[in-house]
């Protein structure tokens, strides 16, 4: 008798930059507003508060290059954001050895609905439908911690059809990547697999198809994604 009543699916993977290797992905987990000015432009408090998060699925990350505009939505926004991949977990990990459980790094995007995102806030709604729709992450290639340690500092940017439109520091996130793991692993059991992006500086704003998105994070690399 068969295993399983379907034929499983692969699993989603993120390229390794350099050796053709493939990461697999678990789970994905995002840290909303952990840039002050972001949070400011979205209409919150810019202080320390305490950290929350939303899932994005494994597959929506993509590492094509190619972003389909979405359907349902008439305003789609680019945030740019560092993407940590785990090569191990555990639950109550304290900051001091949340690094250790690091394998490496990636340029991200967090791509919105954001007109479905705000209806869903006002109505006091889950956002998945804002934020875990098909490809709504594209991904670049993921960079070995062992190959570039562990970035705190750096510029993060986007730019759209050669405009700079957003650009901030690494350094200027509100809650650090150890406090990041500290944090969500208090509330679910991380695992090897899991992807952890970890919030977008100030200046998200919308795309149209026949757009050119290009990201890039110091010492992590570059993202080109085209809007079609």
């Amino acid at each position: 008798m068969p295993r399983y009543v379907i034929d499983p699916l692969p699993a989603a993977a993120i390229p390794v930059a350099g050796n053709g290797a493939l990461f697999p992905v678990r789970r994905v987990y995002c840290i909303g507003r952990n840039y002050a000015a972001h949070a400011q432009e979205m209409g919150h408090d810019p202080d320390r508060e305490p950290p929350f998060f939303f899932q994005k699925n494994a597959d929506n990350l993509d590492p094509s290059g190619v972003f389909p505009y979405p359907p349902g939505t008439n305003e789609v926004h680019h945030e740019v954001e560092l993407a940590v991949a785990l090569q191990s977990g555990g639950a109550d990990i304290p900051a001091g050895r949340a690094l250790d459980h690091v394998h490496g790094y990636a340029v991200a995007l967090d791509m919105t609905r954001r007109d479905l995102q705000g209806e869903a806030k006002r109505l006091g709604r889950p956002w998945e439908i804002g934020k875990a729709f098909e490809r709504s992450a594209p991904i670049g290639p993921l960079v070995p911690a062992a190959a570039i340690g562990h970035p705190d500092r750096g510029r993060i940017m986007l730019s759209v059809n050669g405009t700079v439109r957003q650009e901030g520091d690494l350094g200027q996130m509100i809650w650090t990547l150890p406090e990041i793991i500290a944090h969500l692993s208090a509330h679910f059991t991380l695992a090897a697999g899991d992807v952890i992006l970890t919030g977008t500086p100030a200046g998200v704003g919308p795309v149209r198809p026949g757009d050119r998105i290009e990201a890039a994070i110091e010492g992590v690399g570059t993202l080109a994604v085209t809007v079609v």
